[in-house]
């Protein structure tokens, strides 16, 4: 008799158990018809609840809509929620192009843009260039690509879409200030980015050699340096430093660019919430230590760039010239990720030697100076050789 009983408590007992799984799975594919209060304790898992809203969007949603598409917007959700606009997540495809950008080279039109509420500004574009054989130039504003609006995408999302295989067609809708809109069709190719441009000028008879930087990709503090030689063996006896419409780069390009131009010290600290303050110092001996030197910057000058003209005035090693520079002084880290995308985190902010952070409004230079695009002069090129040429003299 007791055997009998404890058989049928038994039974029951895994009875009671299946209908609580059975229950326990539909609950897990339905919490919506739970209790809000027992809904909010027991349904902690996001991801489920994140599958869940997508399987909803793709059986009732009014027009078809792809999985991939949901999801990826689900990754982008996730970074836009920083309200940080220089942290995004990068698809496979799009961390490819990336990739190839920081390596200075690219398929694409041939031009260095940078946000705008209502898209990209143009800052600068490479001779021979499909921008530039299309009439594109420094100041225009690019609104639309392929008939889609870019206003409010990051600098990285819009170029993404300007950017493809070598050969293929994109459409740009372009604004030049006082002027209406039109739109360019132009075939993208492989950019090669010419980082260094050289010359020697002689203002009031003092040669004066001036490095033109495009962008701090892997090797340019190699490029500069050579250049730097080539116009010292010539006679160079001061220099100009030009990064205007440099958008940045490589902190640690930037870190040896500058020390072209320092002998010792400090150039730069980052400091973040979740790794240690970093001080990067001066690496190496410098090739032009002590001569007059200048360093023209303008609103296109960012990030990597601020950081070289900052800390050589800081240092008191330079003097800037031009306009205000744009201000970015936070520092990212690329993050791989399983699928083969990239998440471009902003981790830090960078402090100059002089205790500034170039974020709080950028550099202001300490003498303004200006280029007209219509005059086909340089005129901040020729304010800072007058200005250097006079230290010279001195």
């Amino acid at each position: 008799m007791r055997r009998r009983r404890r058989t049928t408590s038994l039974a029951a007992v895994l009875a009671l158990g299946v209908v609580v799984l059975v229950c326990g799975i539909w609950l897990g594919g339905h919490p919506e018809t739970l209790p809000g209060p027992v809904r909010d304790t027991l349904v902690r898992d996001d991801r489920a609840l994140q599958a869940e809203i997508v399987d909803k969007v793709l059986d009732n949603y009014y027009r078809p809509v792809s999985r991939a598409r949901l999801e990826r917007g689900a990754l982008d959700g996730i970074v836009r929620a920083l309200r940080d606009p220089y942290s995004h997540y990068f698809s496979p495809a799009e961390a490819r192009r990336l990739q190839e950008s920081v390596a200075g080279r690219f398929q694409g039109v041939g031009m260095s843009v940078l946000r705008d509420r209502r898209g990209l500004r143009v800052i600068r574009v490479f001779p021979g260039s499909p921008a530039a054989r299309g009439g594109i130039r420094a100041g225009d504003l690019v609104l639309a690509v392929d008939g889609r609006s870019i206003a409010g995408l990051s600098a990285e999302r819009a170029t993404a879409l300007i950017k493809g295989p070598a050969g293929t067609r994109v459409r740009l809708t372009v604004q030049r200030p006082g002027s209406g809109r039109r739109t360019l069709t132009l075939v993208r190719r492989e950019i090669r980015i010419p980082l260094v441009e050289a010359k020697l000028e002689r203002p009031g008879g003092v040669l004066v050699g001036v490095v033109e930087l495009a962008a701090f990709s892997d090797g340019a503090h190699g490029q500069v340096a050579r250049a730097v030689r080539r116009l010292a063996a010539r006679g160079a006896r001061a220099w100009v430093l030009d990064l205007r419409g440099n958008g940045g780069g490589l902190l640690n390009e930037a870190v040896l660019v500058a020390s072209v131009f320092l002998r010792d010290g400090e150039v730069v600290s980052v400091k973040g919430r979740a790794e240690p303050e970093r001080t990067r110092n001066v690496t190496g001996r410098p090739l032009v230590p002590s001569a007059p030197l200048v360093v023209l910057v303008d609103r296109g000058s960012a990030s990597a760039s601020e950081i070289v003209a900052g800390a050589l005035r800081a240092r008191g090693r330079a003097r800037l010239v031009g306009t205000h520079t744009f201000g970015k002084g936070l520092v990212q880290e690329l993050f791989p990720l399983s699928n083969g995308g990239i998440l471009d985190l902003t981790v830090a902010y960078y402090e100059l030697p002089d205790g500034r952070r170039i974020g709080h409004g950028g550099l202001r230079p300490d003498v303004a100076a200006r280029d007209d695009p219509r005059t086909g002069a340089d005129e901040a090129l020729a304010r800072a050789l007058a200005l250097v040429a006079r230290q010279v003299a001195r």
